[in-house]
């Protein structure tokens, strides 16, 4: 079974680099414009509650049912949330939370581990279930922090959390061939869901 884990088209925050956590922020008109139909079409897609994967999705999948799965939702960044990386370089709460390699948890927020945790046990129970179903593949369209945790725990080649982010409309496709004897998945290839000329 193949399984497709996707990130989000672009939005307003990711243009600004703003931490964008689990504000529901759609999808810009300039990252609707950019996505482009994917080259299959599955019966259904699980999407993050948040409207900017489910907006992606419906673009991507427009004939697939939408599942919408709590836990694949992005990390809960607490009072960083909507705030540009540059003008927190001086906060002293956010340069605490990065020399602990985003260990400790943000205020307000979720810690780094607790989200891990929840994405993985998300993500594992959708495998478990599509190789139950015997789907031909599964699909997820969520977030690049959604995509960081399961990547660093199951994939192998095995990379760090932060190598694992791929470009918005961007992610991976898997082989889940090891999943029950080993929870590895093997990387088959990169996809890309825009226009040529718009990356």
């Amino acid at each position: 079974m193949k399984i497709y884990l996707l990130r989000h088209g672009l939005t307003e925050y990711n243009l600004e680099k703003r931490y964008q956590g689990q504000r529901d922020i759609p999808l810009s008109e300039q990252g609707r414009a950019m996505l482009c139909q994917a080259d299959f079409e599955p019966d259904k897609v699980y999407v993050s509650p948040l409207i900017r994967a489910r907006q992606t999705a419906a673009v991507l999948f427009p004939k697939a049912e939408q599942i919408v799965v709590e836990d694949l939702k992005e990390m809960n960044f607490g009072s960083f949330e909507g705030k540009p990386y540059q003008v927190m370089e001086h906060d002293p709460d956010y340069l605490a939370w990065v020399e602990a390699n985003c260990k400790t948890s943000n205020p307000d927020g979720e810690r780094k581990d607790w989200f891990c945790d929840r994405s993985c046990a998300a993500f594992s129970k959708l495998v478990d279930q599509a190789l139950a179903e015997h789907a031909p593949q599964l699909v997820i369209v969520a977030h690049g922090g959604t995509q960081m945790s399961v990547m660093e725990r199951y994939a192998v080649p095995h990379k760090d959390y932060h190598d694992w982010c791929a470009p918005n409309a961007g992610g991976y496709v898997l082989d889940a061939d090891h999943w029950q004897d080993q929870h590895l998945l093997r990387v088959l290839e990169t996809v890309q869901y825009t226009k040529k000329g718009t990356h």
